[in-house]
């Protein structure tokens, strides 16, 4: 068994290696291992270089850690032990993928400042004011699916509470044995369909926060920049809601199972498929769109006299925005696809640890 369970976390693993290795490919044109620059400097020689040494190096930490896995994965027999071993190891190849990017950081703010590109060009900030009157994300409206599943887990667990046995499944090993039994109670039974609503919230959140978030048109190629940018949102709206969705039935599924008789092979499959099939969409979109739609094929003109303003000094480590001045909550990440939030703002901490007390506090609160 223990080498069916390695093989499967391994497969897990694999687009993991493969979103942080390619993440200099996905980010705009405008910024390199979270520095900013003009436009035309992104396919140099040197830039052409430095992303092609952080493939070959962070490829070959991710084939080292794969090694790791599968040598020290094949002694042990117990799925607790190598689940505990599998988040050390994806831990540690977290950190390490963090240490290579810093290398680069340094590098290229090195070069920046040796080449310094942005003499003699004027740098600009460039807001579109009828930008958010175009329909930049899906409508929430698609929710009421969530929580129409939501709802009827309640009502169909309230419907049938009599037929439920006295103990109830709670986890599975990857042969479909139980391996936790929890009592048979009302709050026991709640969990599922409360983190339903739950869920369903956090991504009505996520939805309103990508047509919310700061507007970032490249100061070159305005135009283009905005048309690109409605792109990326609504393409990452609807993988948003399309994901929601699918969490909701694969949890009704689990609920589902203390009611009625459901293979167990399928209750261990549907969350492992379901979450390949997230992170694999995730990397296609970012194969396809980029960070801000910069892979999204658009003819444009470029104006080279013109750049972005230069607020490196904003980004810690590339990574972190700290801009007291900025009352934006979220922007894009300018390493990776997506989003961040401005540290600087107490709103921002006060939605992230909300975030945190609601995953945390419902499986406490409704547990026995």
């Amino acid at each position: 068994m223990n080498v069916t369970m390695v093989i499967l976390l391994l497969v897990i693993m694999i687009p993991v290696f493969i979103s942080l290795m390619f993440i200099p490919y996905w980010t705009r044109k405008t910024e390199s291992f979270g520095v900013s620059i003009p436009e035309e400097i992104y396919h140099s020689p040197k830039l052409k270089s430095m992303r092609n040494r952080y493939v070959v190096l962070t490829g070959i930490v991710s084939a080292l850690v794969a090694i790791v896995f599968l040598v020290t994965g094949s002694y042990f027999e117990d799925e607790e032990t190598m689940s505990i071993l599998f988040s050390i190891i994806v831990g540690l190849f977290m950190i390490g993928s963090f240490f290579i990017y810093l290398k680069f950081h340094r590098e290229m703010k090195a070069l920046k400042k040796k080449e310094n590109w942005s003499e003699k060009k004027s740098q600009l900030v460039v807001v579109d004011t009828k930008f958010r009157d175009q329909k930049l994300t899906y409508s929430n409206l698609w929710f009421i699916i969530s929580f129409i599943i939501a709802f009827a887990s309640m009502f169909i667990t309230f419907r049938f509470y009599d037929r439920i046995p006295e103990r109830i499944p709670m986890q599975y090993d990857f042969e479909g044995n139980i391996t936790n039994w929890s009592e048979k109670s009302y709050r026991a039974l709640m969990v599922m369909p409360i983190m339903q609503v739950y869920l369903t919230l956090l991504f009505i959140f996520i939805n309103t926060m990508i047509g919310k978030a700061k507007q970032q048109v490249n100061a070159g190629s305005p135009e283009e920049s905005m048309r690109r940018n409605v792109i990326f949102r609504r393409r990452w709206s609807g993988y948003i809601i399309i994901t929601g969705i699918a969490l909701t039935l694969m949890f009704l599924l689990t609920q589902l199972s203390f009611i009625f008789k459901i293979n167990q092979q399928l209750l261990v499959t549907a969350p492992l498929v379901l979450g390949i099939g997230v992170t694999v969409g995730a990397i296609i979109l970012s194969i396809t769109t980029g960070q801000g739609g910069s892979r999204v094929k658009i003819s444009s003109s470029m104006n080279g006299q013109v750049i972005d303003r230069d607020d490196d000094r904003y980004w810690k480590l590339g990574m972190f925005y700290f801009n007291k001045n900025d009352p934006s909550i979220f922007l894009e990440k300018r390493f990776g696809v997506g989003w961040t939030n401005n540290w600087a703002h107490p709103i921002s901490w006060i939605i992230i640890l909300v975030i945190i007390a609601g995953a945390v506090g419902i499986p406490i609160l409704l547990g026995e």
